[in-house]
């Protein structure tokens, strides 16, 4: 294993704005639409599900909104995060190419799903809210909403997707040792879970089913919010502290990345690294390629169309215009639990089917070989989510060995595997697979949504 060359800033240099690419869109995304009127989203039908101050920046198109000081304060807990040069990796590739990762494994739940909790919880806790209610597939977002609940004073109720909730019960464990409750979902609890249960009574669940249960367990109960970690745009807000330190990082060491590369759920992984980036492609004429790799068994921006509708599996929330497999989809039960996920947020999905960004879907195997690879030269074991990214990295790098170019990849690392280990003990065991979703189940699904975009 080779020392990686850390790229840090100072606290001071850390962004004291988060960045609104909307407000550098030539065509903006088009409006959510209230399930029940067809007719554009007002802020206000937000604000019973939503804190107040969250539903401002889902609709704001300012280019930049300051980061609250006791949201920035606890940042500092963590926050700048490394960029790492991965000379190793480059090593075992033999490429040309230059590497770069940013770390955000290094926050104190493991992931930078931190970024969003923080605010989030916040926002709840100015408006006087008590109780939260969230989804979580691997149990990332859960895990981070748990510590920023315990630290604004408030209760937190889990929905994590049952094949996760089996799959990887040390993030469980995580949860409850912050003080949240967690619920397998689909569960008996909700109308939706029990709905969702009827149609199947041995499903392993989806994230679009824990969201209808957390959605419905918010809505019928005072003092309750409903929080996401994913898809909406004020979550991809917040994850884009992650690109602005990127963004200074690089140019301490004087590389500007040609290719930007983050896994893709719902869109706050690949958004947080890219968008900050992507401005100047925009606004300055540059031209870097951002990717957005998903895994194969669950291809919502490959395969999937553009439509308006649901974010969960039930039909309660807005109805957003997003590429989707379907919100009936039932995705396979891969160890990526946090990609496991039907659509897209508005943006990212205006931004593909613009041409302004790509998509590439990767094997389940692939992304297993693509972590071991980078846990033996790096250092750093992955969570199965952002092996997804260090498998198109690798692929980018291997392009520039074959033509003979250097090329400067940058991707994210949203996330250790330190509790993931079952994952990578099937993968040794040789008891996981690929899965390609036939396109006929794609077809059924997407021919049911309501033709509005």
């Amino acid at each position: 294993m080779k020392t990686t060359k850390k790229i840090l800033l100072s606290e001071h240099e850390m962004p004291k704005a988060w960045y609104n690419i909307v407000a550098d869109m030539k065509n903006k995304p088009l409006p959510m639409l209230n399930p029940g009127t067809k007719q554009p989203l007002k802020p206000a039908e937000m604000e019973p599900l939503f804190a107040k101050g969250l539903v401002e920046q889902e609709f704001t198109t300012e280019r930049y909104v300051e980061i609250p000081d006791e949201v920035w304060q606890l940042y500092k807990i963590y926050r700048p995060t490394p960029l790492v040069r991965a000379s190793g990796l480059e090593k075992a590739l033999d490429t040309p190419a230059k590497i770069y990762f940013k770390n955000e494994s290094v926050s104190p739940v493991g992931s930078h799903k931190l970024n969003s909790a923080i605010p989030q919880a916040y926002f709840n806790k100015i408006e006087g809210i008590k109780h939260i209610t969230t989804e979580t597939g691997a149990g990332q977002w859960g895990s981070a909403m748990s510590i920023a609940c315990k630290h604004f004073g408030l209760d937190l109720q889990v929905y994590m997707v049952k094949v996760s909730y089996d799959q990887k019960p040390y993030r469980k464990f995580v949860m409850q040792t912050y003080g949240a409750e967690v619920i397998s979902s689909p569960s008996t609890r909700t109308a939706a879970g029990r709905a969702l249960l009827q149609r199947d009574p041995n499903s392993s669940g989806s994230l679009g089913g824990a969201i209808s249960e957390a959605v419905e367990a918010a809505m019928t109960h005072p003092d309750t919010r409903y929080t996401l970690g994913s898809v909406l745009n004020h979550v991809i807000l917040h994850q884009t502290i992650i690109g602005l330190e990127a963004e200074k990082q690089m140019d301490l060491v004087g590389d500007y990345p040609d290719v930007v590369i983050g896994c893709f759920g719902g869109g706050s992984n690949f958004s947080g690294i890219s968008f900050p980036f992507l401005r100047h492609n925009l606004l300055d004429g540059k031209s870097t390629r951002f990717i957005a790799a998903e895994p194969a068994s669950c291809p919502k921006l490959t395969r999937g169309k553009f439509e308006y509708d649901f974010g969960d599996t039930i039909g309660m929330t807005p109805m957003i215009p997003m590429y989707t497999l379907g919100h009936d989809f039932q995705p396979a039960d891969i160890h990526a639990g946090g990609l496991r996920y039907h659509g897209a947020g508005s943006i990212v999905s205006q931004l593909l089917k613009d041409g302004l960004i790509e998509a590439q879907a990767v094997q389940q195997l692939e992304t297993f070989e693509a972590g071991v690879l980078f846990a033996r030269t790096e250092g750093i074991i992955p969570a199965p989510e952002s092996t997804h990214a260090i498998a198109v990295a690798i692929q980018e790098a291997l392009k520039a060995k074959e033509e003979g170019k250097e090329k400067i990849i940058l991707f994210n690392l949203s996330g250790h595997g330190l509790i993931d280990m079952s994952a990578y003990d099937s993968y040794f065991s040789g008891k996981l697979s690929n899965y390609d979703v036939p396109e006929e189940m794609i077809a059924e699904n997407v021919s049911k949504l309501e033709k509005l975009a």
